[in-house]
């Protein structure tokens, strides 16, 4: 869910719905509507993680529907991004296998998810990801790699895409990180 001017913005498995949300009473007014529809439901990772840009754009991440394959819908396994009235829906990042956890760095505006990895690698590998997206057109490298620069067994003697974005933190193995805040307040020592 995001909150943004007057909107509470829920992310479901197949759409993205938005309704009129009072912050300081806390309630919701009006019907739900659903503003972006027909979005690849069901498989491995059928939730969606969303957010509301700076830029005043909707994103929306969409899991790949397996452990490790290349999808056919290519929307899976990637990072969608829409006007706020849900028009416009475009593929904004790729190979991202489920992006999760998704803010804003509130001091140069970029996109950080974290993204969870391949299963079935062993105990201690692929590591789990924490990307940078700093812009649209982006790929990185879910099927070809699992994690990291971990190659996944599948795909391991494909050439991947020219390109490759890897991680800007290799975070510990299947920890499967999901929260992801950008923190700017004072209530913690300076060292945090």
């Amino acid at each position: 869910i995001d909150l943004h001017d007057g909107w509470l913005y829920v992310g479901e498995g197949s759409a993205v719905a938005r309704v009129r949300f009072d912050v300081a009473s806390g309630r919701v007014s009006g019907e739900p509507e659903r503003i972006v529809t027909g979005l690849p439901e069901g498989g491995n990772h059928w939730t969606r993680t969303l957010r509301v840009g700076p830029d005043g754009f909707l994103y929306v991440s969409v899991g790949s529907s397996c452990n490790v394959c290349i999808e056919e819908d290519e929307r899976r396994a990637a990072l969608l991004r829409a006007r706020l009235d849900g028009s416009g829906a475009e593929v904004y990042a790729r190979g991202l296998r489920n992006a999760v956890g998704m803010d804003f760095n509130p001091k140069d505006r970029t996109l950080w998810s974290n993204d969870n990895q391949v299963d079935g690698m062993g105990d201690d590998q692929p590591p789990g990801e924490l990307n940078r997206i700093e812009k649209a057109g982006l790929d990185f490298g879910f099927p070809w790699y699992g994690g990291g620069r971990v190659r996944t067994n599948e795909y391991k003697n494909d050439t991947p895409p020219a390109g490759v974005v890897f991680p800007e933190v290799e975070q510990a193995p299947h920890a499967a990180d999901l929260g992801l805040v950008f923190y700017t307040g004072t209530m913690f020592p300076e060292k945090y």
